[in-house]
């Protein structure tokens, strides 16, 4: 079982400047919705941000089943 808090802290290591809210979807500890807004985004599609949040989630995600993410940048928040 996955803590969502131990999602968090892994991508405000990565992004520091970032705000991040995650949550467990379903109570079982491996369902997550994320979102993720920071600067670091801008200039990039949803395919290379996803991709960006799932490479700093990496050593997480064989304890992940599914993630539902939101990644955009302060102005588009």
């Amino acid at each position: 079982m996955l803590d969502p808090q131990e999602i968090r802290r892994r991508l405000e290591d990565v992004f520091p400047e970032a705000t991040v809210a995650a949550a467990d979807a379903t109570g079982a500890g491996d369902h997550f919705t994320v979102t993720v807004v920071s600067n670091h985004f801008a200039g990039k599609s949803l395919v290379e941000r996803h991709q960006m949040v799932y490479g700093a989630l990496s050593a997480l995600m064989p304890r992940i089943h599914a993630l539902q993410l939101k990644t955009v940048t302060p102005g588009e928040h």
